[in-house]
């Protein structure tokens, strides 16, 4: 892969906030949904990915097909079309990886999407750390609690209230968290709001 703050025009003293702004800039025109190109928002995740881990010393593992299962719409090293991509081959180091655990749905939230997004914009700072916002329907982040973990939480309107969707991803080599652990942790900051 090519250097990943090249990939995103920025210089290695990139903070996160740089990181995460050059991403969204760059997968507004490269998004497949938006008649970009896939392999270039491939591109884009894989150095997006990098520059996290670099900048933060944290270092995100997925690997979908380690469970058979396609991975979360966005969710580092997936795809966001619903068309099964040909799989390239993949080195023993990338095969080891780790599986990614989904909680679908999770929990609902009285509140349409907007509102609720707001809210879990909150209990994020409370918990750990933003990494991707596309209001209102898509949110992850770095947690510390209730263990280092990413997060991608995927908002769907319901009837005037807002079904949540929760997918968690370990860290270094670390198992993904029980996601009901994780869900529960997100449930009982909101309703100390």
């Amino acid at each position: 892969m090519n250097d990943p703050f090249d990939v995103l025009g920025l210089t290695r003293s990139a903070s996160l906030a740089d990181v995460r702004q050059a991403r969204r800039r760059l997968a507004f025109d490269a998004h497949p949904d938006r008649g970009g190109d896939p392999e270039r928002m491939r591109e884009v995740n894989a150095a997006f990915e990098a520059a996290v881990a670099h900048v933060t010393g944290r270092r995100l593992l997925v690997d979908p097909q380690a469970t058979g299962a396609d991975p979360a719409p966005g969710a580092p090293d997936g795809k966001h079309s619903a068309a099964k991509q040909p799989t390239p081959q993949r080195s023993a180091r990338e095969r080891t990886r780790w599986r990614v655990e989904r909680d679908i749905p999770s929990f609902v939230i009285e509140a349409l999407p907007v509102e609720a997004f707001e809210a879990l914009l909150v209990v994020t700072a409370n918990i750990g750390e933003l990494l991707i916002d596309e209001p209102p329907y898509v949110l992850e982040a770095f947690l510390d609690d209730p263990e280092p973990c990413w997060c991608r939480l995927d908002l769907v309107p319901d009837a005037g209230s807002s079904t949540v969707s929760l997918t968690v991803a370990g860290f270094d080599g670390a198992p993904a968290p029980d996601p009901e652990v994780v869900r529960d942790v997100w449930i009982r900051e909101l309703n100390r709001l």
